[in-house]
C-alpha cells in the first residue's frame, strides 16, 4: 500500500484516479479547491479542501507521500505551470524523501502524423488553446527539473476522452496519439485512471512524457 495524494481530485479525471487508487487499497488523500466537488469521492479517501497551487498546501501533502498525482481540470493559464513549479521546488527540498510526481497533461501537446503539435493546428479548438499552452509550460518545467525530482507526464488522447466503460486495457505511445487501424483514438476516464495507477505502482516512464489509448 502506498500513500497517494491527488491534487485536483474534484474533477472528473481526478475522481476516477481517486476511485482507482482506493480500489487498489492505497491510502489516498484527495485535495481540491472546491468543496462541493468532493462530495462524490469514495468515503475511504481523506478529502481535504485547499489551494492546490499553494506552496504550503503542496509541501504539507508531499510530506510522507509516495506519489503525488496532479490532475487539475479546466484551469486558466498559468495554473498548471505554477503547480509544476511548486512540485519541483518541494520535491527538490525533500531530496530522496520526495514523492514521485505524475502530471496529467493535455492531448493537444501530442504530434500529428506531420510531426506538428496538435495545439498548433487550425483544427484545435481555440477555446482550449490557453490551457494546452499552460500544460506545455508545465511540461517544460518538469523537463528542466534536476536532482532527485521523479516525474511522469501522462497525456490523454486529444479527443474521445471522457467517462465511459471500464475495459481494463490500454496501450502506450510516446509523442503521437495511440490509434487503431482505422485512425480512431480515445480512452475512458476509468481506463486512464488504471494507467495512472499502474505508473504509480510500477513506473515505466520516469522523467518522460507519454500517452495512453485503446
Amino acid at each position: 500500500m502506498a500513500r497517494i495524494v491527488v491534487l485536483g481530485a474534484g474533477g472528473q479525471v481526478g475522481r476516477s484516479i481517486v476511485a482507482e487508487a482506493v480500489k487498489r487499497g492505497h491510502e489516498v488523500t484527495a485535495v481540491d479547491q472546491d468543496q462541493n466537488q468532493m462530495k462524490s469521492l469514495p468515503r475511504q479517501a481523506n478529502a481535504m479542501t485547499g489551494d492546490v497551487t499553494s506552496r504550503d498546501v503542496v509541501a504539507q501533502q508531499a510530506q510522507g507521500a509516495d506519489v503525488v498525482v496532479v490532475a487539475l481540470a479546466g484551469c486558466a493559464r498559468p495554473e498548471h505551470a505554477n503547480v509544476a513549479r511548486v512540485m519541483v521546488e518541494v520535491a527538490s527540498k525533500l531530496g530522496n524523501k520526495a514523492p514521485a510526481v505524475i502530471h496529467v497533461g493535455n492531448g493537444g501537446l501530442l504530434e500529428n502524423t506531420d510531426g506538428e503539435r496538435i495545439v498548433d493546428t487550425q483544427e484545435f479548438p481555440a477555446g482550449e488553446r490557453k490551457e494546452a499552452l499552460d500544460q506545455a509550460d508545465a511540461l517544460d518545467v518538469l523537463r528542466a527539473a534536476k536532482g532527485s525530482v521523479k516525474w511522469s507526464y501522462i497525456t490523454p488522447p486529444p479527443r474521445n476522452f471522457g467517462p465511459g466503460r471500464r475495459r481494463e486495457a490500454y496501450r502506450t505511445a510516446g509523442d503521437r496519439p495511440v490509434m487503431d487501424s482505422q485512425g480512431n483514438m480515445g480512452i475512458s476516464h476509468e481506463d486512464f485512471a488504471i494507467a495512472v495507477l499502474d505508473e504509480a505502482e510500477k513506473p515505466k516512464f520516469r522523467n518522460k512524457r507519454y500517452t495512453v489509448g485503446y
